[in-house]
């Protein structure tokens, strides 16, 4: 009996030593592969239409009237050829500058509107490439021109600069206009009759919009948009991380930007 104990615990002893060896060697079950994201582009073709997102208050890209609910501008005109392209009908949905980015993903797929290039926005937003060039520069009554072609000339006491609330407009102004004084004006549309009325001196914003409010205001002029005080660039705003989406509208607007269609669309606007 003592015999047959010994033996039976040597094998016992034994056959646990080689389960162990067994487990130790197997190799483990490989991680599943996570599904795919699915892109905005796939729900947009889904669905049948696609949300663009803009702020109606930017002319010449983008422009609401309330009173019609008519929108016009050369990226609601370039909005209605990418849902063209896509077959899929557009919907314009209306935000602000201050909550552009937070909309994004939220009521709309794709936010449009002379949208600046900015690395605050790209930490939440893709962009598409950039499809034009600007920069910040005064925009003021013609008389008043010479006094305003530097920062240190308008960055003075008594000097008022009205700006819009929420953009980089905004962000320019508090960072660069630290003695003048900044003049909040919530209205983007109707910015502009405020330097015009005398209650406010001049507007540092775009180039492109300065071009255009002194086309459709004669008493304004642009002071040097051609050399202006930045840097900056127009493209669209994207999903962050949707690389379907974002491949796509380059081809997209690489195609328009060669074809004629951009050109047809700014040109008129523009000169």
């Amino acid at each position: 009996m003592i015999i047959a104990d010994r033996v039976a615990r040597i094998m016992a002893g034994g056959l646990a030593a080689m389960a162990l060896v067994a487990g130790c060697s197997a190799e483990p079950e490989p991680a599943s592969e996570p599904a795919p994201a699915q892109s905005v582009l796939d729900a947009v073709l889904a669905n049948g239409e696609i949300k663009i997102c803009s702020t109606g208050d930017y002319r010449p890209f983008t422009h609401l009237d309330e009173s019609t609910g008519r929108w016009d501008g050369i990226d609601i005109d370039m909005a209605a050829d990418l849902a063209a392209k896509l077959g899929v009908r557009l919907t314009i949905v209306k935000t602000t500058w201050g909550t552009l980015v937070d909309d994004l993903g939220r009521t709309c797929d794709i936010a449009m509107g002379g949208i600046s290039v900015t690395t605050d926005r790209a930490k939440r937003a893709f962009y598409s490439d950039p499809y034009l060039v600007d920069g910040k520069t005064p925009i003021t009554r013609c008389e008043n021109a010479a006094r305003f072609q530097t920062l240190e000339q308008i960055n003075q006491p008594g000097v008022r600069a009205v700006v819009n609330p929420g953009g980089t407009n905004e962000q320019f102004a508090k960072a660069n206009l630290t003695r003048a004084t900044i003049v909040p004006h919530p209205d983007n549309n109707t910015i502009f009759e405020e330097i015009l009325a005398g209650r406010a001196d001049l507007m540092i914003t775009d180039a492109t919009e300065t071009r255009w409010q002194q086309q459709q205001h004669p008493e304004l002029c642009a002071v040097h948009p051609e050399a202006p005080f930045t840097f900056s660039e127009k493209a669209y705003l994207l999903p962050r991380g949707d690389v379907v989406l974002q491949e796509w509208v380059n081809g997209w607007l690489r195609i328009a930007q060669n074809d004629g269609t951009y050109t047809r669309f700014a040109q008129p606007r523009l000169g």
